[in-house]
């Protein structure tokens, strides 16, 4: 049994997958969801944007409820999808979503954070064309250095937000009293709207919880953590289950 015992903050789906994958390999945990997610309604830039979609040379899919969101919305505009049209993935979790449905999806082998996914060669080979334009399929105000970098490459970029996540409603102290409750040793968050999130509910109880290893998916939420006070981050380099386990396994476990 692993001496690690985790505060998994993703979304509740995420969450029991998390959980039992942590269960398998010995680690306790438990959760409270920071993120919720509502989908937004459709625009009719949005719906023009799907109806053109064979003029984007690429489209990239930032996160899982994109993935099912996204794809809900191609199967009522495109039966049959563009063909030879490359689809980008943050993360493999992400990419086997598109894959199940038959697009020609491409992730990166290592690391599933924004940085990672712009260093793809295959991201490269689909923006080498005359007048690239690429597709985000993201959450409201999601991922900007992906839109920022592609646009600095000269590409024209078109996001489509459809969804938003908010912070569900807890009473106060729900996450001190997890912590005593359940015992816990370190926290773990997967996105940097979710390490907001923390801050928000822990109010005065955050003196306490940054004291507490804190795992991060990506050097841009570290050092978000680390303005926020949190004295022990680690870069999981990626949101993935995979990279989690990376990390806890090199980082030193708490004493018993």
């Amino acid at each position: 049994m692993s001496a690690w015992r985790l505060l998994l903050t993703r979304p509740a789906e995420e969450c029991v997958a998390l959980a039992a994958a942590l269960s398998d390999v010995g680690i306790h945990s438990a959760s409270v969801p920071l993120l919720a997610i509502e989908p937004l309604s459709e625009t009719a830039e949005q719906r023009a944007a799907m109806l053109e979609l064979d003029r984007y040379c690429a489209v990239v899919v930032v996160s899982k409820p994109a993935a099912r969101l996204g794809l809900a919305r191609l199967k009522r505009y495109w039966p049959q999808p563009p063909a030879g049209q490359a689809w980008f993935s943050v993360g493999a979790a992400t990419g086997a979503i598109l894959k199940e449905h038959g697009l020609n999806a491409y992730w990166p082998d290592v690391g599933d954070d924004s940085e990672a996914l712009l260093a793809l060669p295959r991201l490269a080979e689909a923006l080498d064309v005359t007048s690239p334009r690429v597709l985000i399929l993201r959450g409201e105000g999601g991922r900007e250095l992906i839109a920022e970098t592609l646009h600095q490459r000269g590409v024209l970029v078109d996001k489509l937000e459809l969804y938003r996540r908010y912070l569900p409603d807890y009473p106060p102290g729900i996450l001190a009293q997890t912590l005593r409750s359940e015992r816990l040793n370190a926290v773990v968050v997967s996105s940097g709207q979710g390490l907001q999130s923390l801050r928000e509910l822990a109010g005065s109880d955050w003196t306490a919880l940054r004291e507490l290893p804190l795992f991060v998916p990506s050097p841009r939420v570290a050092e978000m953590a680390t303005t926020l006070g949190a004295k022990i981050i680690v870069d999981c380099r990626g949101a993935g289950t995979a990279a989690l386990l990376a990390a806890l396994r090199e980082h030193p476990e708490p004493a018993s």
